[in-house]
């Protein structure tokens, strides 16, 4: 399908992942953009609420409209959690594509993800069809994939992070430690108080210790890649800045006799969109900003058998919209890297 248009949709388009597709998709050399919906903002233009798009697209928001979706080769749904699965079983029997970007069909365990979300799935039929889109992982059957489900962000940071490791069998895969800082875009685009200059400016702390969403999806996708139940303690922290995730990651187990560098470097060798640096290196936020990248280093600390993993990535990119972006280009057999040619934003 290299030389066709995808003709797209996107349900719920003014948060930060909606407007981070349309960043990427309006310059994306295959992609037709039909409809972009918001039930509060019908009638508004693309431009008007975000002007970086001035000049890019003349699309207004529109109210969901199932025959306007269902014309549609794929549709993106960037809502919040649970408003997909209410869509989607409609848009699948009309033979369209669908990426989640929320979390509606990532946890296999439906009762699992009912626990978390605090709510019963409304087709929990598809939930084991819907392929968890983490293409450095599962690219083959995304590939052929009618429904993917987008990973998480800190999910992204730390399963990439880890994979090497966990895929060689390497180190003690039930005491892993993933400690994880965002920026304040990854609560979304909401007015709340929490997330004000004044309340989050010149301040760090730590949120969710007991127990966060993404627990949860990053537990399932280690215990997969090991075959086996694997376990982790995962504390989110949330930073003064607007966009970027560092995942510390920490493992025990591991022999000093183990070329942790060429595992890496080989892994990843033909994955365009993870860079693993030269050993000793620190990975910055500031680097992928922007970009679909994952970037990455591997090191010792100078005693023990332990590896620090040190992972970043953009959130709003790599961490959602630039990675949905790239499950398309896989479900519909473009080169992987159409619209997400992008150099991480300095300084």
């Amino acid at each position: 399908m290299t030389d066709s248009r995808i003709k797209v949709g996107i349900v719920g388009g003014t948060g930060y992942t909606g407007v981070e597709l349309l960043r990427l998709l309006v310059r994306h050399p295959n992609v037709d953009l039909a409809a972009i919906t918001s039930r509060g903002n019908a009638g508004t233009r693309v431009a008007d609420m975000f002007p970086n798009l001035r000049g890019w697209t003349d699309l207004a928001f529109g109210e969901p409209d199932a025959e306007v979706l269902g014309a549609c080769d794929l549709v993106f749904f960037a809502t919040p959690n649970g408003t997909a699965m209410t869509m989607v079983p409609a848009l699948l029997d009309a033979g369209v594509k669908v990426i989640d970007l929320a979390a509606d069909f990532r946890i296999k365990d439906v009762a699992l993800w009912s626990k978390w979300y605090g709510m019963e799935h409304a087709c929990p039929e598809l939930v084991a069809e819907a392929v968890y889109g983490l293409p450095e992982m599962n690219r083959e059957a995304i590939r052929s994939a009618r429904l993917v489900a987008n990973p998480g962000c800190y999910p992204t940071a730390v399963t990439l992070g880890l994979l090497p490791l966990i895929e060689a069998g390497i180190g003690d895969i039930g005491r892993i430690i993933a400690d994880c800082k965002s920026g304040v875009s990854g609560a979304g685009r909401g007015a709340s108080v929490p997330m004000l200059m004044g309340e989050t400016g010149e301040s760090f702390k730590a949120y969710a210790v007991a127990g966060h969403r993404h627990w949860p999806e990053i537990r399932q996708q280690l215990s997969v890649l090991a075959g086996q139940p694997a376990d982790l303690v995962f504390v989110p922290h949330l930073l003064p800045m607007i966009r970027g995730i560092h995942a510390t990651l920490y493992v025990e187990g591991v022999g000093a006799d183990i070329d942790l560098q060429g595992l890496y470097e080989a892994r990843y060798a033909e994955e365009g969109f993870v860079d693993v640096m030269p050993a000793g290196s620190h990975p910055e936020t500031r680097s992928v900003r922007g970009g679909n990248q994952c970037r990455m280093a591997v090191q010792r600390p100078p005693s023990g058998d332990r590896v620090v993993v040190l992972s970043v990535i953009d959130n709003l990119v790599k961490g959602a919209a630039g990675q949905a972006v790239q499950n398309m280009n896989l479900m519909f057999g473009l080169p992987e890297a159409a619209g997400l040619d992008i150099v991480g934003l300095l300084p």
